[in-house]
């Protein structure tokens, strides 16, 4: 699998150690970002990774894609993982990995979809919120849900503290549902992504 981001990474690390430990059988074979400064790159480098910038900045959506997908051709990834990667996937990407791009958000989804889901979840009140995994298709964290985890807003919070709660709760559910995705039969039922029995 290749994974995808803008900034830490701290998703993907937590997809290395679990690869690492042979928890998710899969192997991270790249590692792309649109920002060159992004520390994920150098983190995956560190782990022997090979990973590379593809800066969008003067590009189409489509000129920037194009070269994404070259790259993730050229290393034969079956799967793409989101890891707080910030730009939205055209539907031709998507169309390229069919039900094969996993993304993680901090939220419960379809609350508080976009950019800055805990401060979001934090202004509106709520008094439980968490991170959804889930299959990525055209819209803004619209695909179907693999898997959820809960986290309880406190009333001392802060949107950082928040924030910090929840991203313990993502680097559990991220791996447990990739997992899921690799090990289980499944399917999509309109909008459900459905575990089936083993046989």
């Amino acid at each position: 699998m290749a994974v995808l981001l803008s900034g830490r990474g701290s998703n993907f690390l937590a997809l290395a150690a679990a690869c690492g430990r042979g928890e998710v059988p899969a192997e991270i074979v790249l590692v792309l970002s649109n920002r060159a400064e992004a520390p994920g790159l150098q983190r995956a480098r560190e782990l022997g990774i090979p990973a590379q910038a593809i800066p969008s900045r003067g590009l189409s959506r489509e000129e920037h894609e194009a070269l994404l997908l070259q790259a993730l051709r050229q290393v034969q990834a079956e799967w793409v993982c989101l890891a707080g990667y910030t730009r939205l996937l055209s539907a031709q990407f998507v169309a390229a990995f069919p039900r094969r791009i996993l993304n993680i958000h901090p939220a419960l989804l379809p609350a508080f979809p976009g950019l800055d889901a805990q401060r979001q979840a934090w202004e509106y009140g709520v008094k439980v919120t968490g991170c959804t995994v889930h299959l990525v298709d055209e819209g803004c964290d619209t695909g179907p849900i693999v898997l959820q985890r809960t986290v309880e807003v406190r009333e001392e919070d802060t949107p950082e503290t928040l924030s910090a709660r929840i991203l313990e709760q993502e680097h559990i559910a991220y791996p447990q549902a990739l997992r899921w995705l690799l090990t289980r039969p499944w399917r999509v039922e309109g909008r459900r992504v459905v575990f089936l029995p083993v046989t």
